[in-house]
């Protein structure tokens, strides 16, 4: 079943030392599953913001977020319960293995084959024999691995990413960005990310570039289109 997610007229903005500070105005954009987005631009742009928007996270100001299966509009709700997020802080629970963090999500919703189904996972991203170990037991990359692995446990699909190797190291990033890409490619799950690597972000089937004031769309191997501005 395809989803999408439709971001319409969204005008966005927060109040900084009681002046108002405009991130997006008249923003229209399209995501589909099976598809991964990487959304790039200096810090301050309101790259987290426009993610929290996407995910249904955040209200905008004015303008609406849609969800859709099929083509059919859904509750903004049900695309937070079918998503799965991934963040430069790995938010593991330190007092749990790597099993059981993978497995908490399943185990909230009564799942009694969570650690059946966790253990397949945590086999794909290639920690079959660190599953017993805690958090603090573990290097980075491999806590960040264990992270994807709870995030893609609840066959997600969308997943979205907010700096998900800002702290690994180069090669480690690498092969955390190529773990995070085959998982959704193999499971049909859409990704967005954001990134300040374009090396990790022109991986992505589409660029969104903020900047300028303007929202840049980039398609690989497609021309450059602009969709709404930012002020």
């Amino acid at each position: 079943m395809s989803s999408s997610i439709h971001l319409k007229q969204i005008d966005h903005r927060f109040t900084l030392a009681k002046q108002q500070v405009s991130l997006f105005e008249d923003l229209n954009i399209e995501l589909h599953s099976g598809q991964s987005y990487a959304i790039v631009g200096p810090s301050g742009v309101g790259k987290s913001s426009l993610l929290l928007l996407m995910a249904g996270l955040e209200p905008p100001v004015s303008g609406e977020v849609q969800f859709q299966k099929s083509g059919k509009p859904q509750l903004l709700k049900s695309l937070r319960q079918i998503s799965g997020f991934i963040f430069q802080q790995f938010h593991l629970l330190p007092e749990l293995d790597a099993l059981n963090n993978v497995a908490l999500p399943l185990k909230l919703k009564g799942d009694k084959r969570a650690l059946t189904t966790a253990e397949l996972w945590l086999d794909k991203v290639g920690l079959a024999e660190r599953m017993y170990h805690k958090p603090q037991q573990l290097s980075g990359g491999e806590q960040q691995r264990v992270a994807i692995a709870r995030a893609f446990v609840m066959q997600p699909q969308f997943i979205f990413a907010d700096e998900p190797t800002g702290n690994l190291d180069e090669k480690t990033a690498q092969h955390i960005a190529q773990l995070m890409f085959d998982c959704c490619q193999q499971s049909g799950a859409g990704l967005v990310l954001v990134t300040h690597s374009m090396e990790l972000a022109q991986q992505a089937d589409t660029l969104l570039q903020l900047g300028q004031g303007k929202l840049t769309v980039k398609a690989r191997n497609q021309a450059t289109s602009r969709v709404g501005a930012l002020c």
